[in-house]
């Protein structure tokens, strides 16, 4: 089979041919290759739970693809709450006509990633929808952690504490519209889509008091949020963010402000002012966050960034999505 059928999603042979080829061969495991109507699995103490879709355009871009994503986005938006991830299910919507060799590098990105996070997709469904129905793959992913910590509670944090960020801004945004070919010119940034597993097992044992990853909005949505939450603002150092030189360069041109630009691999964490500098250098000691920097600190009310040459300028919640269908 080269491409999707109606067939694929009549629940025969059709179906159950397509999801033992194409979904066991990949993914498969004790729960799982039960094909029973859910998966029954065990946890321990308090569970954390996630749900998201993911619609990116372009499915393929420089670092990754749609299936990559949703397994590093559910498992990241675990992470960042303090759990351990345990469990993915996955809903997969396809059109008619999708080229199956598509979806099999969907499906291998998507385990690949649950093998280097030790996470078991164990349950899932797939759908067919006529031409025209949807223009691309359309995944959910739904994850479950052991809750271990609690990174959520905004009221934690403190006047001092410093603000780490775990990579460089702004990627992942670019990435995607170059890959659309919006721009006129040719060009290549590699996204910053990973999971951060490695990074939040360097801090486990640290004084995290919060922590969010910045996808849709980037760093300045997660910065207001937290600060509308907390009462407590942010003063920010631009020359302290990290930010590659090209995107730096084409959010110039284009006039975007990359702190609110969407980032996959990038997430706030807010510690302790005492153990901020063992943080960074824990973080920097993973492949994931080698590109870390503490880029400010808890300070005031409001969101405040200092400037390069000294001045200083409110960093706004940005008012709608800058690029869309990005993640």
């Amino acid at each position: 089979m080269e491409k999707i059928t109606m067939a694929v999603g009549s629940g025969g042979t059709s179906s159950r041919s397509f999801v033992s080829e194409i979904i066991f061969s990949r993914l498969g495991n004790e729960h799982l290759l039960k094909a029973s109507d859910a998966a029954i699995v065990s946890t321990s103490g308090r569970t954390a739970f996630t749900t998201d879709s993911y619609v990116v355009r372009p499915e393929f871009f420089p670092g990754g693809n749609i299936g990559k994503i949703a397994v590093c986005g559910t498992i990241n938006d675990l992470l960042v709450s303090g759990a351990k991830p345990l469990y993915l299910s996955f809903g997969l919507i396809m059109p008619e006509g999708y080229p199956v060799a598509d979806l099999e590098r969907v499906i291998d990105s998507m385990a690949e990633e649950c093998r280097k996070a030790d996470v078991k997709i164990v349950c899932g469904d797939t759908k067919v929808v006529d031409k025209g129905g949807c223009d691309g793959l359309i995944i959910n992913t739904s994850g479950i952690g052991e809750s271990l910590r609690d990174y959520t509670e905004p009221y934690n944090i403190q006047e001092g504490d410093a603000v780490i960020l775990t990579s460089d801004v702004a990627r992942h945004g670019m990435s995607v519209m170059l890959a659309r070919g919006e721009l006129g010119f040719d060009g290549e940034v590699l996204s910053d889509c990973a999971c951060l597993k490695d990074v939040f097992s360097a801090v486990e044992n640290l004084n995290v008091k919060f922590a969010r990853d910045a996808t849709r909005g980037g760093v300045a949505a997660v910065l207001n949020e937290i600060a509308s939450d907390s009462g407590k603002g942010f003063l920010m150092r631009e020359t302290d963010i990290p930010m590659d030189e090209n995107v730096g360069y084409l959010c110039d041109m284009l006039g975007f402000d990359p702190l609110a630009v969407a980032n996959e691999g990038l997430a706030v964490i807010i510690v302790s002012e005492e153990d901020a500098e063992k943080a960074l250098s824990n973080i920097c000691a993973c492949e994931n966050g080698q590109r870390a920097a503490i880029a400010g600190r808890v300070e005031g009310k409001n969101v405040i960034l200092e400037t390069s040459i000294g001045g200083k300028r409110h960093i706004e919640m940005p008012a709608g999505e800058l690029l869309p269908r990005i993640c």
